[in-house]
């Protein structure tokens, strides 16, 4: 570990807390690693600002914010060392600008030009060097959680320096057309006093019942489309929501046009109170694709009247299905494709799922796998020490190891290469930004490439 930190110049400590590593000395072969930039680092002094530090490194409150898990930029205090993501470069033996500039992607003019440089050749050792970056894109971020109570308002707290949004799961309907009770009140005071807007789901299925005879009762009654209207604002005005999403699943293919007239109801009501609406799609790569959880999905309606919709561009590798990536890149690339044919590409968050699953091969229809953080699959493959192998076309790593009683396993999980080919996505599709399903696991290193990668907007 202190080779490969000598060789970028950053800290050994920073490279551990980023990867979420246990054990330095302990790595295992095709283990990913992320390198952060290596950042300038700046002591607060009397009077400064985050505004007034922005200006003078010529970045933005934002990113100075993500960089150092800031929530509330009035926090800041005198003798308070910050990590201000603008890259330095301190020249090393043998270093020629023409290297620096292509380890960092930029080119020897642009160095030349930000640093003051006439000779090209006259650099010296231990001269610090400012590199110049491309403007970050900005995009939006909500974050799902499932878990209640103070535990959830915990989850939103870790991350909420990366997320526009936060969406507990959820409030299921009911044949009467009320609203089961969630304890989401901590989850939604932690968004209020961390810049998050708290976003309401509304779904008709659960655990243990696909939802669709639920669905049809209540979509099918406009008495009770209207019920179900009235007890959401009702909860969003007493609650502090700012938003809905709506999540039904497993529609029949006969209800798309009730679903759709629900859709247009939501609208009509929620809009003149101050909402937005939005949905979560099931992942369809043809208008005519048929199947329970898509056929009721209608993309251009969704598209047309909703401020946003989140695409489901996950589970894959289902957890009671055979071993495989969970939101293979190949796949996502292929809902996308159609996607953008029938809604607006800025009304589009990508789907991410950010956990890891370990299955039992050969595989038994009906076995469920086991999920689990992303720091767990990395455990594992160091405990059982196998190689790390990543599949180009998921773009998602995986590996097998064989347990204490000889069985073989088969894991799939994500690293710093998934996640930027997703991010990757992101920007080649120019969508609005990305939905984590679901908060509450563990992995470092997405969220520090979210931060060096993107501006997450805060409204």
């Amino acid at each position: 570990m202190w080779g490969i930190s000598q060789q970028y110049g950053v800290s050994t400590n920073r490279i551990v807390r980023i990867n979420g590593l246990e054990n330095p000395d302990k790595l295992v072969i095709g283990l990913a690693l992320l390198i952060p930039e290596p950042y300038l680092q700046y002591r607060v002094q009397q009077g400064d600002t985050l505004e007034k530090i922005s200006n003078q490194f010529g970045t933005a409150v934002q990113e100075i914010m993500q960089s150092n898990r800031i929530t509330n930029p009035s926090t800041i205090y005198p003798g308070q060392r910050l990590t201000i993501p603008v890259i330095y470069h301190t020249v090393r033996e043998r270093d020629s600008l023409y290297d620096i500039a292509r380890r960092y992607g930029t080119t020897v003019q642009a160095i030349m030009q930000m640093n003051r440089i006439t000779d090209p050749s006259n650099i010296h050792i231990g001269r610090i060097m400012r590199i110049p970056q491309k403007p970050k894109p900005i995009i939006e971020v909500n974050g799902f959680t499932n878990v209640y109570g103070q535990a959830g308002a915990q989850q939103v707290r870790e991350v909420a320096y990366d997320l526009t949004y936060v969406s507990p799961f959820g409030y299921r309907m009911r044949q009467d057309g009320s609203l089961e009770v969630i304890d989401d009140t901590p989850t939604i005071r932690a968004a209020q006093s961390t810049g998050v807007i708290p976003m309401m789901c509304i779904t008709n299925f659960s655990a243990t019942e696909a939802g669709t005879q639920l669905a049809h009762t209540i979509l099918s009654d406009l008495s009770l489309v209207e019920k179900i209207l009235t007890n959401v604002i009702k909860t969003m005005k007493n609650k502090g929501y700012r938003g809905l999403n709506i999540d039904f699943e497993s529609v029949a293919p006969e209800d798309r046009d009730f679903y759709n007239r629900f859709l247009q109801r939501a609208v009509d009501r929620l809009r003149p109170e101050g909402y937005f609406v939005s949905s979560s799609l099931a992942p369809k790569t043809s208008a005519s694709q048929k199947g329970l959880l898509v056929e009721a999905h209608d993309y251009p309606v969704h598209g047309r009247l909703l401020d946003f919709v989140v695409l489901m561009t996950y589970e894959w590798g289902y957890r009671k299905g055979p071993p495989q990536a969970i939101s293979p890149i190949n796949e996502i690339k292929r809902v996308l494709d159609y996607a953008v044919t029938a809604i607006p590409t800025n009304k589009i968050f990508i789907g991410f799922q950010i956990y890891a699953r370990d299955w039992l091969i050969p595989h038994v229809e009906g076995q469920e796998a086991e999920t689990f953080d992303m720091q767990e699959a990395i455990r594992r493959a160091v405990q059982y020490n196998v190689e790390i192998k990543y599949d180009e076309t998921a773009q998602s790593p995986y590996y097998r190891y064989k347990d204490n009683q000889g069985r073989t396993h088969e894991v799939w999980f994500e690293d710093a290469r998934s996640a930027k080919a997703k991010f990757d996505l992101v920007k080649s599709y120019r969508s609005r930004g990305l939905s984590y399903w679901v908060l509450g696991y563990p992995f470092p290193q997405n969220w520090e490439l979210l931060g060096d990668t993107f501006i997450v907007r805060k409204l």
